[in-house]
């Protein structure tokens, strides 16, 4: 069984979590593909968003994959004035992954991390393991003290009213 950094680092935590695994021959690898892959509600798949604030730090944000994030609330939430997604081609450099595989876990340094608050109504979230092909299904609790990040309200608001 492949180790990636997030799994060594749950591991030397001893906290508990699933590893999942999907084939990615056919380079279908976005979270909504994801979660059709592992037989899994698109509730529960959330996905990495590394963006930059206008002082140039970075943030990270998780939230499900069928969502969109709101720039407005995660400015508000980071004291930015914008917050834009970082460029992919800096992606490596800042997380030490790729697309597709970048987990909330083991980034090259620890990103303020904000996660949608609808994980709090679930028991367990799956998000990267930090490979392509690799997935982890954890505690949003635990996952939360880990990354020490918080939960706020991120996504667009689907209501037309």
């Amino acid at each position: 069984m492949i180790k990636t950094n997030a799994m060594r680092i749950l591991d030397k935590m001893k906290l508990g979590y699933e590893v999942i695994t999907y084939d990615v021959k056919d380079n279908k690898i976005d979270g909504i593909a994801v979660s059709k892959k592992i037989g899994r509600d698109e509730k529960y798949v959330y996905k990495t968003l590394v963006t930059k604030g206008m002082s140039k730090n970075i943030y990270i944000f998780l939230i499900p994959v069928r969502e969109e994030i709101d720039f407005k609330k995660a400015a508000k939430v980071t004291n930015e004035k914008t917050i834009e997604m970082l460029d992919l081609s800096e992606l490596q450099q800042y997380t030490g992954y790729i697309r597709g595989g970048c987990s909330p876990i083991g980034m090259k340094k620890q990103y303020k991390t904000f996660i949608n608050n609808s994980a709090l109504e679930i028991e367990t979230i799956i998000v990267s393991a930090g490979k392509i092909g690799f997935q982890i299904e954890i505690n949003p609790n635990l996952l939360i003290g880990i990354i020490e990040g918080s939960f706020h309200d991120l996504i667009k608001s689907t209501n037309n009213d």
